[in-house]
């Protein structure tokens, strides 16, 4: 019988979790129909069927983290007769398809991770089965999505103290993530409320901590960027750039877009304009580090960091260099909002040829960042400043906006790099070169 494996999602998966079944056991299957949705380490994603019949048995229940390839469910003709044509064990809660009755002496099947006792001499009836017949509320418990139940495991938070802000009231993964921040800066540490007979006693020093799981994205960005610094020597580059004509030019732009339905336009549009152009003039910068060749790239896809409650993402805007600023403002405003509610496909993170990471919106002036393999630089971007400067002899007051390159070395040599960042800064300076 044709069986369900995890699939690779993304080209840096190694795993996933299945965040949700859209199918239940019994339930007729279509080909192309989507049967649950994956959480790899860049998305949610939508698993379809490849093959049509009934789906008979489930082996990876919701919340479970299954390595690609792995079967997670099996669909076959009805009969509940299918088998896996491998050896395996559930993953997670499950559900297989009803072979015979339970004895009325003997427990009911249980799956899970831990058995559940059995308390009457009738026919058992599952958790799974009572949460089948009336959802959430037949359990006396607020309506949860599967992940954040998982989550909420794992971290020790308790549901009903758990407000949800999903639909209709549903907790999300974010609600119990942002539950137990809360409590954990509620916490006393390190005994700082503990009475005074206690301190006084000597004693070992004791830490409090609490064990909070990483993300699937936080598990792949610390192994993709613990092997960037470990394998690509970084160069780091500063230029301080006056961004006096550049704030005044966004104005007058904001004044004619105020005319339309067009949204607005940040500074970090213009810059995201001005580093796909000066990318396009340097394409020495645009390129990554093969072993024994460099790829040159013929398009210029920008990758624009964003901070989620799950971790860092970067979504691509593809050949940045040809886009009006307008549609880099609202391609840029839509999938970061989109990144933050894990709605973004993967391949609208795949293909990035150069990052820019900007927490100037956070009083950042300066900082470093680590290179995103495999491509060969990012740009650090920090707050704009008002700073004294010489005119003419005069003393006045300009905006000064600090950005940091970091390169690696062995793709990008110093003097390319300061090259690059010349131009940028004449671009940022004259904005109108921006556009034109």
């Amino acid at each position: 019988m044709p069986e369900i494996t995890m699939p690779r999602l993304s080209d840096t998966m190694e795993e996933g979790v299945i965040a949700s079944w859209l199918k239940q056991v019994g339930d007729p299957v279509e080909r192309g129909e989507i049967l649950a949705e994956i959480e790899t380490d860049k998305a949610l994603m939508e698993l379809e069927a490849y093959d049509a019949g009934v789906l008979e048995q489930i082996l990876a229940g919701e919340g479970a983290r299954v390595p690609i390839g792995t079967p997670i469910g099996i669909i076959g003709d009805g009969s509940g007769s299918a088998t896996s044509t491998s050896d395996h064990t559930a993953v997670g809660p499950a559900a297989t398809a009803p072979t015979e009755q339970a004895s009325p002496t003997a427990p009911a099947p249980h799956l899970g991770d831990t058995p559940a006792p059995v308390t009457s001499t009738g026919p058992a009836v599952t958790v799974a089965e009572t949460a089948a017949a009336g959802g959430d509320e037949a359990l006396g418990r607020k309506k949860s999505s599967p992940l954040a139940r998982k989550i909420a495991e794992e971290l020790g938070v308790d549901l009903s103290t758990v407000v949800g802000t999903g639909p209709g009231g549903r907790i999300t993964r974010q609600d119990v993530e942002s539950t137990h921040r809360a409590a954990q800066l509620a916490t006393p540490i390190e005994g700082t409320t503990a009475p005074e007979t206690e301190r006084s006693t000597p004693g070992p020093a004791s830490t409090a901590y609490a064990e909070i799981p990483l993300t699937t994205i936080q598990r792949v960005s610390a192994t993709r960027l613990t092997e960037s610094k470990q394998q690509a020597p970084h160069i780091y580059l500063t230029s301080a750039i006056d961004v006096t004509d550049l704030f005044s030019f966004r104005a007058q732009i904001n004044d004619t877009l105020a005319q339309t339905d067009a949204g607005k336009v940040s500074v970090n549009d213009l810059l995201v304009k001005a580093v796909a152009v000066a990318l396009r003039a340097n394409p020495s910068i645009n390129v990554s580090f093969a072993d024994d060749k460099l790829l040159q790239h013929t398009g210029v896809h920008l990758g624009i960091a964003v901070a989620t409650p799950a971790g860092l993402l970067v979504p691509v805007l593809r050949d940045a260099d040809r886009k009006s600023v307008s549609a880099i403002a609202a391609e840029s405003r839509d999938k970061a909002e989109r990144a933050r509610d894990r709605k973004l496909r993967a391949n609208e993170m795949d293909g990035g040829t150069f990052t820019i990471s900007n927490l100037g919106m956070f009083g950042i002036e300066h900082f470093t960042a680590v290179i995103n393999p495999p491509e060969a630089a990012i740009l650090a971007v920090g707050a704009a400043t008002d700073e004294l400067r010489l005119d003419d002899g005069q003393v006045v007051t300009r905006k000064i906006l600090r950005v940091t390159m970091s390169a690696d070395h062995r793709a990008i040599d110093g003097a390319v790099a300061a090259q690059f960042l010349q131009q940028l800064g004449d671009l940022l300076g004259h904005p109108l070169r921006i556009v034109t």
